[in-house]
């Protein structure tokens, strides 16, 4: 088995540590958002909805547990649209075509980029949830640590999921274009939409039908209905409306992740091979 793609791996966690602007300002983000924006909304929320009682035998949770796992994807969904960023630059300095050119597959340039990508999407993961709980976070009520264990896993899972195929449709975009504007403009256009049409911040039960329909083929959705299931259970109750979740319905949710993963890698290797070395 070739390991040329660990290399790529390597490069592009050095340059994530060395950057240190970048380094601190997206491992900060997530914890600013949590500290001003998640306890401002759960603060004001959970007085509106205090009057609303929780069913007999379901977990209550406040709204900033339940924002904290969208807080997770949405810093998930921008680390991976933004992850191809590198190879735009690598484009414009000259280091694509050195790397096109050599005798290494060109898919191990793509998964290079995407495995590091993943890493900075479990590193952030982590921090939010370790400071969400020194905020207050209520994540895996009455857990054992060995389940505390398996459900951060299984988070991870989904995380992993979501970003590669992401980070795979970034690269894919990256490789089309030729200046980081327009990337960033492609992908600027893409984060709201994903985000504001999904579960992250509240529940979609109230949306309009045909934002209801949205949000089900959103990918976003898919990723804070799993980290939901394992951080919270598959039963609870949260801004004034009940979840419940089947494992089955988690399953599913993780095989339209894997699904999109496996479309997005499809189209990202085509465009590797297909590119010219100029």
């Amino acid at each position: 088995m070739a390991w040329e793609f660990l290399t790529v791996y390597w490069r592009e966690m050095i340059r994530f540590v060395r950057f240190r602007t970048q380094l601190f300002s997206s491992l900060l983000q997530p914890a600013l958002w949590m500290a001003f924006f998640g306890i401002a909304m759960s603060s004001n929320l959970d007085r509106f909805t205090s009057s609303i009682p929780a069913p007999a035998g379901v977990i209550p949770v406040d709204y900033l547990t339940f924002m904290a796992a969208g807080v997770i994807a949405m810093t998930t969904l921008f680390t991976s649209l933004f992850g191809g960023m590198s190879l735009l630059f690598d484009k414009n300095w000259g280091l694509m075509r050195e790397m096109l050119a050599s005798p290494m597959p060109r898919t191990h340039i793509m998964l290079g980029v995407s495995l590091s990508g993943m890493t900075k999407s479990f590193i952030q993961a982590s921090i939010i949830m370790a400071f969400g709980l020194l905020l207050g976070v209520q994540f895996f009520p009455e857990y054992s640590a060995s389940r505390i264990a398996l459900s951060i896993l299984g988070i991870f899972v989904f995380v992993g999921a979501f970003s590669l195929g992401f980070l795979l449709f970034s690269s894919n975009i990256s490789m089309r274009l030729e200046s980081p504007e327009g990337l960033q403009g492609i992908m600027t256009l893409l984060t709201l939409p994903l985000f504001f049409v999904s579960n992250a911040l509240y529940p979609i039960q109230a949306f309009p039908a045909f934002l209801q329909t949205l949000s089900i083929y959103n990918p976003l959705t898919h990723l804070v209905t799993g980290i939901r299931y394992f951080a919270l259970g598959g039963d609870f109750f949260a801004v004034g409306a009940r979840y419940t979740t089947s494992t089955a319905e988690a399953l599913g949710s993780f095989a339209y992740l894997a699904v999109f993963a496996a479309v997005m890698y499809l189209l990202a290797r085509r465009t590797f091979q297909q590119a010219a070395v100029t």
